[in-house]
């Protein structure tokens, strides 16, 4: 992928950023070119080498048929549940470093329903918040909405998909009620 400066991107992990620069730097005897991207919501900055882009997720930001496909996620009612924290927890940090906004999707959709059991540890709890602010940051500036009006749609979506799922976990004689 071809990025130039202005390009808002996503920086797995990290969030939406813009591309600010390009710039060639000596690596030993060998010149690279670099894009300096400016992450939004800590104001960091992050050099990533443009032939390593790919590797490490960097990717335009998403449409609004992907963020259709988001909320498809979220509102579906197929939820994995893990009874092994580790193996929960291995695979959600390996849906976060993807990049991808659906992946990220998953994670949230999953550990907003396990919420609801039972609290989380720390480290899942980080990594809720971290999807959660992962989505909204990309939907709110793709859509030009609020990231209060997204927070609001994104957990309606997930609440959608929590009822599905407990009204078909009833045993049949207390859904026929």
């Amino acid at each position: 992928m071809q990025f130039k400066i202005g390009d808002k991107v996503v920086y797995p992990n990290h969030g939406l950023g813009i591309i600010e620069t390009i710039e060639k730097r000596s690596i030993g005897e060998r010149d690279e070119e670099f894009l300096r991207l400016r992450i939004v919501g800590n104001d960091s900055t992050v050099m990533v080498p443009r032939n390593n882009t790919a590797n490490v997720g960097l990717r335009p930001i998403v449409s609004r048929k992907e963020i259709e496909l988001v909320f498809d996620v979220l509102k579906d009612n197929k939820i994995r549940v893990y009874d092994d924290w580790k193996g929960r927890f291995q695979e959600n940090s390996d849906k976060m470093r993807t990049g991808s906004i659906t992946e990220v999707a998953l994670v949230f959709k999953s550990l907003t329903h396990l919420s609801m059991q039972k609290n989380l540890s720390y480290r899942e709890r980080r990594m809720l918040d971290r999807a959660r602010y992962l989505i909204v940051s990309e939907i709110a500036e793709v859509e030009r909405m609020k990231t209060e009006e997204v927070e609001v749609k994104i957990d309606r979506a997930v609440a959608a998909a929590s009822k599905t799922v407990a009204a078909a976990s009833k045993p049949a004689a207390a859904r026929d009620r």
